[in-house]
């Protein structure tokens, strides 16, 4: 069946709808990416994360639609689509909530304070548009949603190619932890079957590659210059905050946009990979990042792949199984510590959601991470270069 949506002809056709195709989930391929140990500490992930989903909207009890939305996603990575399977009716309740909440006329995923406008818009688009993928929206909710949504993207871009925290045009995007989020809506959109429009994402390659700082080297250095020093991208243009969260945000924003040569990416990848090495160590008691750093970390390793996932993701993987907390018929039996960056019940919500997001990440079930998907997608790159 054949979708369409509202701003093709706003947008001279340039977002269109193709026939959404399903392509099955691959198994993980071993004990090199899953272990017993971490399927079971996934339905114990999983578990808490249902149990826990308090209130009558089913968002529990948080009016952040991004926590709601990773809270979503945990169960939809380990394979229980809107509706379907055990966490079904888990997933459509928390993503009802969502849609429910969308700003009407603006389509704004956002209902908390308006600093975190393009936060919780771009991550609560990702997780729509991985929705999209994996149902045949029936009643169509979704599809307005979702086209809403996208079209907002596209209108609130920088004349610089990035994003600010309010969802409103400047002549600067504010830093690179804002184009990340629309990165992966934007890519959640194509691999679902949206297509969208090329100069959005060209103007935010360009953005993204500001944020690349190499060290040593002098300012306004040539591309070849700079490719001859070490170094990471960082949270704002000119070197500021080089963290690792960034390193990771910066890796995944180019492969979300189909750069997958951009030297940028190893010179990232080499940071990343020192980080695990130093911190995701199994005798250790907490998780080896902070929730957010540990979402872009997952999946800048999956979505480079090679050397780089085979050697890295069982170290991750094996601290998140040692970090969990145990407590056999306790309420607290399956969550992780809460993130130290958002405290109470919202971070022990988003560290399990992410705990458990990275964990499910090697059964392959979002369409994001269809490995049939990301090879079509550099097909696609290899074509028009």
């Amino acid at each position: 069946m054949k979708r369409t949506v509202g701003w093709c002809a706003m947008l001279a056709a340039t977002l269109w709808v193709q026939t959404a195709v399903a392509v099955p989930a691959a198994r993980a391929e071993g004990e090199w990416e899953t272990t017993p140990q971490s399927e079971e500490a996934l339905r114990r992930g999983l578990d808490w994360l249902a149990r826990n989903q308090e209130g009558p909207d089913w968002n529990w009890t948080s009016n952040d639609l991004g926590l709601v939305s990773m809270g979503a996603l945990a169960f939809m990575a380990a394979g229980h689509s809107p509706g379907r399977g055990q966490y079904g009716q888990n997933v459509q309740q928390a993503l009802d909530y969502v849609i429910r909440k969308a700003k009407k006329e603006s389509g704004l995923l956002n209902i908390a304070d308006g600093q975190r406008d393009m936060y919780n818009h771009g991550l609560s688009t990702f997780v729509l548009g991985q929705a999209y993928g994996m149902t045949n929206d029936t009643d169509g909710r979704l599809t307005r949603t979702l086209d809403r949504a996208l079209k907002l993207i596209a209108q609130t871009q920088c004349s610089d190619g990035g994003w600010d925290y309010h969802a409103k045009p400047q002549p600067n995007g504010h830093d690179l932890s804002l184009a990340v989020m629309q990165a992966k809506a934007l890519r959640s959109a194509v691999d679902s079957g949206l297509e969208v429009p090329p100069e959005v994402i060209e103007m935010a390659i360009r953005s993204v590659r500001q944020h690349y700082t190499p060290r040593g080297c002098s300012p306004g250095a040539s591309e070849e210059e700079q490719q001859k020093h070490e170094g990471q991208f960082t949270y704002s243009r000119g070197g500021g905050q080089a963290t690792i969260a960034m390193a990771a945000a910066g890796v995944v924003c180019l492969q979300e946009f189909a750069q997958y040569d951009d030297w940028r990416i190893e010179k990232n990848m080499k940071v990343i990979g020192e980080a695990i090495r130093e911190k995701a160590r199994p005798e250790s008691r907490t998780p080896p990042f902070d929730a957010y750093t540990l979402y872009y970390v997952g999946q800048a390793l999956y979505q480079v792949g090679g050397n780089h996932w085979k050697t890295h993701y069982p170290a991750l993987r094996d601290s998140l199984v040692a970090s969990q907390v145990r407590s056999p018929g306790r309420p607290d039996d399956g969550r992780w510590p809460q993130d130290h960056r958002v405290g109470g019940r919202p971070g022990e919500l988003y560290m399990t959601s992410v705990a458990c997001f990275v964990l499910a990440m090697p059964n392959r079930y979002l369409p994001i991470l269809q490995e049939g998907k990301i090879e079509a997608m550099k097909k696609q790159v290899e074509r028009k270069q």
